[in-house]
């Protein structure tokens, strides 16, 4: 890859949580950074903002991942803006839960749009722009759920586990273009998603985890930031960042 004050990542959903610790690790490597979000817009605006102050170049664009038409205007302005996408990182995700009897049609088909098509349509909509730089770094944040399944997050569940075979497919097909895919597959992490878990829950959650705490945000951010950097030879992976919850 070229040095890193020439790179553009991509990062979906990346105002809060996550997405964030991503953002601003990748920035803080000298990688221009697009911020996607949908609601957050407050957030957005702080986080760029303070990027900028910082002397890290940013872009914030409000975009659906889910809609078609909203990607494609969010890839087109990046390209206008940047010129080229050198990384993307699939992170928009949301959760709907309830167990299967009471999960509506209307449940199951949000969450999957958003985090299993979402994936695809960020991903088809970058790889014209990847292809010609015979190079990218295309990193997809899936989850434990999708390996472990869990009581009423059957839809959520689906979607992270599409995440990874998708992941591996699109792997083996763009290989030739010197393009790497890979999953990301955290455990627990300290989220807005897992603060609105009852915090008995939680605490039951934390005894089954072997070093016992959640992942931090820029713990898996980290990781991200090493593929993206020097991962060159790794793709084709699901690689699990849990505390050891999940040894698959």
């Amino acid at each position: 890859m070229k040095t890193n004050r020439e790179l553009t990542a991509l990062i979906t959903g990346s105002s809060r949580g996550i997405g964030k610790a991503i953002a601003v690790e990748l920035a803080s490597y000298g990688i221009s950074i697009i911020l996607n979000y949908i609601d957050s817009d407050d957030e957005a605006a702080g986080l760029s903002q303070e990027m900028h102050n910082n002397g890290r170049n940013v872009l914030a664009i409000k975009a659906d991942v889910a809609d078609r038409s909203q990607v494609k205007l969010m890839v087109a302005r990046t390209v206008e803006e940047f010129g080229k996408i050198d990384i993307l990182v699939n992170n928009a995700g949301i959760t709907l839960d309830k167990t299967i009897k009471n999960l509506s049609y209307s449940d199951w088909d949000s969450v999957l749009s958003v985090n299993l098509t979402g994936v695809f349509n960020v991903t088809k909509e970058v790889l014209p722009h990847m292809i010609p730089l015979g190079r990218g770094c295309i990193i997809n944040i899936s989850s434990v759920i999708g390996q472990t399944g869990a009581v009423g997050q059957s839809n959520y569940s689906a979607s992270k586990a599409g995440v990874i075979g998708f992941s591996k497919s699109c792997a083996l097909e763009v290989a030739r273009y010197g393009i790497t895919v890979n999953a990301i597959c955290p455990g627990y992490v300290e989220t807005d998603m897992l603060k609105a878990v009852p915090a008995d829950v939680l605490d039951k959650i934390k005894q089954r985890i072997p070093l016992r705490r959640f992942a931090r945000p820029e713990e898996i951010a980290k990781l991200v930031r090493f593929l993206a950097t020097d991962g060159d030879y790794i793709t084709g992976q699901c690689i699990n960042i849990n505390g050891g919850v999940f040894t698959g």
